[in-house]
């Protein structure tokens, strides 16, 4: 338990970022999710017109440090290749 105002504020400010990190989070993956399904069931043209969103979430992740850089990079390597290997 915290014993000063301030402990008290750090703790409300955490959770409140640690909810707001938890959305965005779980729309990245959702995101990434998706472009990967269609990629490996054939479906490129879904696939492709998904990617730009998916690769944008995954960005946002990034920008808010929700995920490390190289994650984010990891990420969308993994997206772009599984695309461009459809029908390959």
């Amino acid at each position: 338990m915290a014993h000063s105002n301030q402990a008290n504020k750090r703790i409300r400010q955490g959770e409140r970022r640690r909810i707001q990190n938890k959305g965005i989070a779980s729309r990245m993956r959702s995101d990434v999710k998706r472009v990967l399904t269609l990629a490996e069931s054939g479906e490129k043209e879904q696939a492709e017109q998904l990617l730009p969103s998916a690769i944008r979430s995954v960005d946002k992740a990034m920008k808010r440090h929700v995920i490390h850089r190289n994650t984010a990079a990891r990420k969308k390597s993994l997206l772009m290749r599984a695309v461009n290997s459809v029908g390959a």
